[in-house]
């Protein structure tokens, strides 16, 4: 009987959609993998909720094979509390907020922001006591802070939310991003908005997941 293929599952920020990962899922399917994504509706319900609307979809495709995931920014938040019920075997994140977001606190002084991206963004601002998966973790941080591309970090460097000197990408600071026990951080010199299609952001993922499928 032929061993299934690992799968991989890949989870979008917040306000983003499942397209924004399709060139970097098509790499890794092209690695050799299984890939699953799904649009949530993340500037609508909390990140539990979330998180349980997830699980219930992915557990079923899992069963017998081991599974990693692939997020950006939020999507990383998500993957720590899926980990509680359906534990990875690795997990790549892309530009996560894992010690809160202070550019996310901002925006939610502001009656307008917190209408537009719903319960989600207040409790990114807050890491409280996220889960910590117990599987090996690869960071990637962008360094880029300032960037056509990525209207937030017009804002941010506008109001100057990072202090002078702390690298970020815009929207989040690379100590933002660490985790406890993270098995790597990579730097890359792009903005938020558009990690996930970076050479490098590609190379690493694709190099991660080899290596702990091996």
């Amino acid at each position: 009987m032929t061993a299934r293929k690992p799968l991989v599952v890949f989870l979008h920020g917040l306000g983003r959609t499942a397209n924004s990962l399709e060139k970097l899922r098509t790499q890794v399917e092209q690695a050799g993998f299984d890939t699953w994504a799904e649009t949530y509706p993340s500037k609508q319900i909390t990140i539990q909720a979330i998180t349980d609307m997830l699980a219930a979809k992915i557990k079923p495709l899992a069963q017998g094979r081991e599974v990693y995931a692939v997020t950006h920014s939020m999507g990383g938040i998500v993957a720590r509390f899926m980990h509680e019920v359906m534990p990875w075997n690795g997990i790549v994140m892309l530009a996560p907020p894992n010690q809160g977001s202070r550019v996310a606190f901002v925006m939610g002084l502001n009656r307008y922001f917190r209408k537009y991206y719903g319960p989600a963004l207040q409790e990114v601002a807050y890491p409280g006591d996220w889960p910590v998966p117990d599987c090996p973790t690869a960071i990637i941080a962008g360094t880029r802070s300032l960037a056509l591309g990525n209207p937030t970090s017009w804002f941010t460097n506008a109001i100057e939310i990072f202090p002078r000197g702390m690298a970020n990408d815009g929207d989040v600071s690379v100590e933002e991003t660490r985790i406890p026990g993270m098995a790597s951080l990579s730097l890359v010199d792009v903005s938020h908005t558009w990690i996930m299609g970076h050479p490098q952001t590609m190379e690493v993922v694709k190099d991660s997941l080899v290596s702990w499928r091996e």
